[in-house]
Order: structure tokens, then sequence, then C-alpha cells
């Protein structure tokens, strides 16, 4: 089982003809309401790609909330662990270019109420995924993550958005996923920062696909899936929920790589974060286009 421990949004999302500079302006296309929040979206792709997953996380009281849940909802992923409370769900205004890149901004609302109390015990053991971002406050998360491994669990840390990392958590993480700009905040050694986590340290790089250190000091490339991106929103969650799905399913190292990168790369064929994400039987097909894991030569990402 994976339990997702993480924000829960809805995505205001406007087409834009490139994203604006300071003090511009920009006029765009028609703008969507769409299910969002890291959390939700990592949740979201480990069900597609096969899991049985529990999301942890909060919603308000409002009418986005019924937005947020919607798709979690409809496509099968226990929220028995969702709380409501008093405060704005979240929400992320996002710009997305006619190249497919974007600007996102982002209101957390009341998953700054998120508590890792609310995850009972008995749903951490050595069978459970962890998985956990940045956009809940990270007290909360370092403390489930400890319980986690005191009882057995995996853990899995996406350090996204790229804030204060304690040192000391490390030890307790198996994999540190990232991207190359969060990377850079985590200091000049990162082959260094990979020996000290429990499995190693994922960074993905878009187009250029994903390395991989390792605690042992060794390293992986993860060739990308040549797509024309369309919206690359949420390209990045999907990596992570279905590394994690793959894992979970008792897929190789190796190959949970691989799937995780073919799904990233189909989630941007199409605008919008959760809606864009492919199921267990898209991300099948790509695989016979996606180049084999190798050993990747260089120390540095």
């Amino acid at each position: 089982m994976i339990l997702v421990f993480g924000s829960i949004n809805v995505d205001l999302v406007a087409p834009v003809p490139h994203l604006p500079q300071p003090g511009e302006t920009v006029l765009g296309g028609d703008y969507a309401l769409l299910p969002g929040g890291k959390g939700a979206n990592q949740a979201l792709a480990a069900r597609r790609a096969g899991s049985e997953v529990v999301l942890a996380g909060a919603i308000g009281r409002d009418t986005f909330a019924s937005i947020a849940l919607s798709l979690l909802r409809r496509d099968g992923v226990d929220t028995r662990l969702v709380r409501e409370l008093d405060r704005p769900t979240g929400c992320a205004a996002i710009m997305v270019s006619a190249a497919g890149e974007n600007a996102i901004a982002v209101s957390p609302g009341v998953n700054s109420e998120t508590r890792s109390d609310w995850v009972p015990d008995e749903l951490l053991d050595p069978r459970t995924i962890v998985v956990a971002q940045m956009e809940v406050p990270f007290g909360e998360t370092a403390s489930l993550i400890r319980r986690a491994r005191m009882r057995g669990a995996r853990c899995l840390l996406n350090l996204a958005p790229a804030l204060s990392l304690d040192p000391g958590l490390l030890s307790e993480i198996d994999l540190l996923v990232t991207n190359k700009r969060e990377a850079m905040t985590l200091g000049p050694d990162p082959v260094e920062l990979a020996r000290r986590l429990r499995r190693g340290l994922v960074v993905t790089r878009g187009a250029a696909g994903a390395i991989v250190l390792l605690a042992d000091g060794s390293a992986l490339e993860v060739p990308a899936l040549s797509v024309d991106p369309v919206d690359t929103t949420g390209a990045g969650d999907t990596f992570v929920g279905v590394l994690a799905a793959a894992l979970n399913l008792g897929s190789s190292f190796e190959q949970a790589l691989s799937r995780a990168s073919a799904a990233a790369g189909l989630a941007c064929l199409a605008y919008g974060a959760q809606t864009a994400m492919p199921d267990a039987e898209a991300i099948d097909v790509a695989m016979v286009r996606l180049p084999v894991v190798a050993p990747h030569l260089s120390r540095m990402p």
C-alpha cells in the first residue's frame, strides 16, 4: 500500500502565449478549474498505475473541495484520512505557455493545518511506502517519516517546493526526489548527500530524463520519453507517484524508474495535472519506446 501525506488543491489553469515578465500583463485563453496539489496528484498517479493508495490531507468547507477530490474519488483513492476544516481549500494559479512551460503560485489554505497524527500506526508497516512533499508543514512530514521508519515502512520524499530540509532526517528517507533546480538547494555535493540517504537521490531533468545517485556511490541514467509537450504541469508528480507504485507492486528499481519516466512524459500531452495522468495500460505501451536505464559515468547531475 502507498500512504500519501500531502497537499490537496484546486488548480486555476490559464493558457498564455508566453509566461509574463515582472510587471507584464499577458492576455490568455479560457481558464479551467482542475483538481491538483502535490499530495493529491501523486496519490492519483500511483492509483492509476495500479497501487492501493490512501491519502491523508485536508480540504475546506467550500465549493473548491468537491473539485479537489473529484478525480481521486472517481479513480478509487482512499480518502478516509482527508479532513474537512474551517479554512479555504488550497489553490494554485498556473500559467501555461504555448511552449508547454508553466509558472505556478500556490496559496496553501487549509493544507497548513495538515497533521501527521491523522495517520494511524496500523497503516505504517513494512508493506507501506510513505510518499510526502513540502506543501504541508514540514515538521508534520518529518514526524510521520520518523514514525513510519520506526515501524518498518519505506519513505519517499519529494523536495517540492525546495524548502529547508533537516539534515538529521536524511538517514530516515529511502528516496529523495528533486528536480534539477531543487537539487541545487541541497548543497555543492549531491553525491555525498545521496550517501546519507537509505537508497539514494533522484534528480529529474525534464526532457533530459533523470539521474539517480545511489547511496553506494554509483549512479544511473534514466532516459526520458520523447514527446511534444502540451503542458508540463504535474509531470514531476506523475514521476513520483508512478515510481512509488511500481516499487510497491514489486518492480525492480530500474524498471520502476523507467515506468516513472515514461508516465511523466505521457503526462505532458494534455492540459492539467491530474487530468493528464496516464493509467497502467498507457504506461505499458509507452515503455516499448523508452531506452533502458543505464549506468551514469558523471558524478554530477
